[in-house]
């Protein structure tokens, strides 16, 4: 605690005490009141200003300290100066005493509830940032809850200052004026439950039930005005129109298929979308063959001595055409065709909302669902058409090994694709504008790859950009910000993927979009047309296969069923990796994360070094790192890298996901020798670290008195 909060903490704790010896508080009750009635009312038409002013300072001290007497005083203000001024007196009073209460928690309790308690108050901090004015305004129309405790309440919240004092004298005028009527008709009642009478408590309830009711209408009127500028067919040609078969548009056409509905899946390039044709399918198995080749370098290491691996790049490529030809019947259209998904190809343009036309062809529709994933974005360079560059969608076209690659970005596909050509003999170069690898993630995560980039020949720019590109005489070559010129064979931009929102139609049907691109939806993955929902890469905000597939189940079952029901998407429990070597998985905070939102970690870190399955195999370089509540062993995340980090990474998701905590991963048997032990492993460090300490000296003295000692 600084010396300002100190000695604001030491002056409230002296008025309470100035409060409490000289009871001074006995003066703030309805006896008092009584009692000094005739005096309180000479002296009010003597001294009406002074009074006045009196009478405003001390509602404001009283509500500042949050001391249990407003109510009381309110009923006085109107009992002494009569409904109008009283009112003016009170609200305003009232107001300035939340604030300055407000203020007081804000400034000596939020920085230590956020510290202590931060990921429990994240999904409530993001709510109040959101809706905070909704919920406040609620709350003040609801005399069920104490005042003073929503103004400390607040106070360890986002909302702004002048958010909170604008909603509360908004928010509590109903209140004031019903307690200040009260006062001014009645004289003053004998007690606080008499003013409470069941039919006001009713009216209060019904009137605190309105802002809920108006978002809900608000909400509706949004909805149906999008929806009365078009006529709804009488009959539908089908029940959902899924526009994408990428991952999140097969899985929502196959959840939608078994519920039995009819559903339409449009595609104008391939099934598979990204995933398959240029994505996760293509790049692992060309990381395979990387591993493999790698493998064959270190064979030494094993015993076993050979010559050195013989790169046939046509051929690395051919085998990765075959495995995407193998699995491509499990995205295609006989598959889903024999489960029921009538499959188009074609583009998609929604017409209306109920309408999507396909090539020119209209398909009725109770339900569209939008799933047109993203596509690399390629920056606007100078030069760059004139050169040999290459994305991640394209970069499979190559048949020649580049003599020199240069890779544009050090997120998971530029470090990906950098690692698999080098190993595979191209000499890489990889420019980052960030100050190291896989900025994302810990700066120890960053440090291994590095590590790793640098055995393996890979030179890595940091905090470089390339600004244009030029030919000389059949050369090419970068020129970097710094003003140096590399020359390269090939340029791979893997600077981020941007969302397929152009070309839908989405503008007249006041579909919008974020500041990151992406399809603007609602929790239930809803647009603002209501009949149109959105899933996978195009909605974001985790660009993964296996989220987008998650993402379909709700968007599916919202889109068929939302009429009845609709369900929330969660993002609580979202795994991801990197499958760069050493491998990098992650769930949950890592330790940058929680640093950045105040939210107070132990970490646990167990090395690989020590797993004898990964000395055994030759692949003891890496830990893993896991972050728990302070002295608690619920897991907050986990970070793995090294061999088979992905893998491994799938307990942790689990416990997570039903609240499972360290002491349940330590209390399961694994198999030996495994590389599955690590987690159990790590789960022992967090039992070592957190064993009662204190008891040993005991422990020592039973064990030597049962010795006979």
């Amino acid at each position: 605690m600084t010396h300002k909060k100190l000695l604001l903490a030491l002056f409230i704790g002296f008025v309470f005490g100035a409060i409490w010896l000289l009871d001074l508080q006995s003066w703030l009750s309805l006896e008092t009141f009584q009692a000094q009635r005739d005096a309180i009312f000479a002296f009010r038409d003597e001294h009406f200003w002074l009074s006045s002013l009196l009478y405003f300072s001390i509602y404001v001290l009283v509500a500042a300290l949050s001391l249990p007497a407003a109510a009381i005083i309110t009923l006085a203000g109107g009992a002494v100066f009569g409904f109008w001024w009283a009112l003016l007196l009170v609200s305003f009073s009232s107001t300035i005493g939340a604030t300055l209460a407000f203020l007081l928690a804000r400034t000596l309790l939020r920085d230590w509830v956020q510290q202590k308690f931060g990921s429990f108050l994240a999904p409530i901090n993001r709510g109040i940032e959101k809706d905070g004015v909704f919920y406040l305004f609620t709350l003040r129309l609801v005399p069920l809850f104490p005042f003073f405790l929503v103004n400390l309440v607040m106070g360890l919240t986002p909302i702004s200052t002048a958010a909170f004092y604008v909603v509360s004298q908004l928010g509590m005028l109903f209140g004031t004026a019903l307690y200040v009527n009260v006062g001014a008709q009645l004289g003053l009642v004998d007690s606080i439950p008499g003013v409470l009478s069941l039919g006001v408590i009713r009216a209060i309830v019904v009137l605190a039930l309105f802002p809920w009711l108006a978002k809900a209408l608000v909400r509706w009127y949004r909805g149906t005005r999008i929806l009365r500028q078009f006529t709804k067919p009488k009959r539908f040609d089908t029940n959902l129109v899924v526009i994408g078969a990428g991952s999140a548009g097969l899985v929502t056409s196959y959840i939608a298929a078994l519920a039995q509905a009819k559903v339409t899946l449009v595609e104008q390039h391939r099934m598979g979308g990204d995933c398959l044709n240029t994505g996760c399918v293509p790049s692992k198995t060309l990381l395979r063959s990387a591993a493999v080749t790698q493998l064959v370098r270190r064979s030494a290491d094993f015993g076993v001595h050979t010559a050195g691996p013989t790169v046939d790049f046509a051929a690395v490529m051919q085998r990765v055409a075959q495995v995407i030809k193998t699995i491509e019947p499990h995205d295609s259209v006989e598959r889903y065709s024999d489960l029921g998904v009538d499959c188009l190809k074609g583009s998609a343009t929604i017409v209306s909302p109920w309408c999507v036309e396909i090539d020119g062809k209209p398909v009725t529709t109770r339900g569209i669902v939008i799933a047109t994933g993203a596509k690399p974005l390629v920056p606007e360079l100078a030069g760059l058409n004139d050169v040999a560059w290459f994305t991640s969608d394209t970069i499979w076209q190559l048949t020649e090994l580049p003599k020199r690659l240069l890779v544009l970005g050090a997120g998971p596909i530029g470090c990906e694709l950098a690692q698999a050509f080098a190993r595979l003999g191209s000499g890489v170069t990889l420019v980052n504008r960030q100050a190291r690898l896989l900025p994302r993630e810990d700066t120890d995560v960053s440090t291994a790859l590095a590590a790793s980039f640098n055995k393996e020949g890979i030179t890595v720019l940091h905090q470089h950009k390339v600004r244009a590109f030029k030919t000389v005489e059949g050369r090419q070559f970068a020129l970097l910000d710094a003003g140096d010129e590399l020359e390269f064979d090939a340029v791979l931009l893997a600077l981020g993927r941007k969302a397929n929102v152009e070309g839908l139609g989405l503008e007249a049907l006041g579909v919008g979009v974020t500041p990151q691109g992406t399809l603007d939806v609602n929790e239930k993955l809803q647009t603002a047309c209501p009949t149109i929902f959105a899933c996978g890469d195009v909605v974001g905000p985790y660009q993964f296969t296996h989220m987008a597939a998650f993402q379909a189940w709700f968007a599916s079952i919202n889109s068929l069923f939302g009429s009845f029901r609709k369900f929330s998407i969660n993002y609580r429990v979202v795994p991801q990796a990197v499958f760069v070597d050493p491998e990098v998985a992650r769930v949950g905070l890592n330790e940058s994360e929680a640093r950045t939102r105040g939210i107070a970690y132990e970490s646990t870190h167990y090395d690989l070094a020590d797993l004898d399955r990964a000395i055994a195999d030759g692949n003891n370089s890496g830990f893993v790192k896991v972050l728990t509540v302070p002295g608690k062993d619920r897991i907050l995340g986990v970070t793995i890298t090294g061999s088979h980090a992905a893998e491994l990474l799938a307990p942790f998701t689990l416990a997570m996901t039903h609240r499972l905590g360290l002491k349940k991963i330590l209390n399961t048997i694994q198999v030996y020798p495994t590389y599955a032990e690590s987690g159990k492993f790590a789960a022992g460090v967090w039992r070592k670290q957190h064993a009662p300490r204190w008891l040993y000296p005991w422990l020592q003295k039973l064990h030597q008195m049962r010795r006979g000692g």
